[in-house]
């Protein structure tokens, strides 16, 4: 099973985008890497985690960051006591 990613890439006509790997538009469009990286992450949040790929102004691999999920459906049960 692949995994989950969501890419932030540069526009060419200016502004950043999120991408899902192989899809042939953008999940959305942002003015700042920032806001397209916090899209990003919410987007993998909420659809089980995943990994969030940074891409430079020329479009090269900078960063990743794992993005775990935001609600678990079966969380673990706290033995702690």
């Amino acid at each position: 099973m692949p995994r989950n990613e969501r890419h932030v890439v540069p526009n060419p006509k200016g502004g950043w985008d999120v991408r899902a790997p192989k899809a042939s538009r953008s999940s959305s469009h942002h003015d700042t890497q920032a806001e397209a990286e916090a899209r990003a992450k919410q987007i993998l949040s909420k659809n089980g985690g995943g990994e969030a790929v940074i891409h430079d102004q020329k479009g090269k691999i900078r960063d990743s960051d794992t993005v775990i999920p935001g609600k678990d459906p079966c969380p673990p049960k706290d033995t702690s006591h």
